[in-house]
This record gives structure tokens, sequence and C-alpha cells, in this order.
């Protein structure tokens, strides 16, 4: 079998029969010119049906509790106007077939839970917000 083997910018041929090696043939390794960037794709007029909708805005007064890590929302489990106490569980988020607890980082009232179940977030998303 013959393999071609790049090492610190040089090329190696290399031809393996019978567990023995032996270089077939030696070269330049080089580097592809850059691509041209391609040109902007119109945007469609109407969303595709499998887009998502944009993330609602953060109206609530307080702390914003915010994803750690991208995945999809499985529960929720305030509303706002309920008290809760710093580690109460506030949503659960599936992460690579994972699912995370997140918690409360300090005691206060729920003014506003901007995700819902089954919402796609990436990290830095904002879930809740606790005053």
């Amino acid at each position: 079998m013959k393999y071609k083997v790049t090492l610190n910018g040089r090329t190696y041929e290399v031809e393996v029969d019978h567990d023995t090696a032996m270089i077939v043939d030696e070269y330049e390794a080089y580097a592809p010119a850059p691509a041209a960037p391609a040109a902007p794709v119109a945007a469609p007029v109407a969303a595709a049906p499998a887009a998502q909708a944009a993330a609602p805005a953060v109206t609530g007064n307080g702390e914003t509790v915010e994803a750690p890590m991208p995945g999809t929302i499985v529960n929720v489990l305030v509303t706002a106007g309920q008290k809760v106490n710093a580690g109460d569980v506030l949503v659960i988020i599936e992460a690579m077939k994972m699912e995370n607890e997140i918690m409360a980082p300090k005691n206060g009232t729920i003014t506003q839970v901007v995700t819902q179940k089954g919402a796609k977030v990436d990290t830095g998303a904002p879930l809740i917000v606790i005053a």
C-alpha cells in the first residue's frame, strides 16, 4: 500500500509491503492558494419553516440567568412572580444527551421567564430573570 505523509513541510510517499516500509518519493509540500470569498447569498423573503424564531428580549428587572452551554430546553420549572431560593432548579437543558439543571444563583422573585420548553439555546442565551 502507498501512503503520502507530510512532516515539517515535506511530503513523503511511502510504500508498505509485508511489514517493511520504503520511501518511494519525496517532495516539497505546498499550501493551496486561499479560495476567493463566496458571493453573499440574498436572504429569502419568507423564513423557512425550520428557521428558529428570535429569542424574546429581556424586559424584566434583575439578574439574568444565562445558558451555560448550547442545548435544548427540556423543562422550565418556574413562572413569573414565583419566589425562589439560591440553588432551586429553574430550567433543565439537554446537552449531549445529558440533562443539566440550571439553578438559581440567589434568593429572589422571578420577574421574567425568557425561554420555553423545546427551545434551542446557545451559550449565553438568557433563560430567566431574577430580582
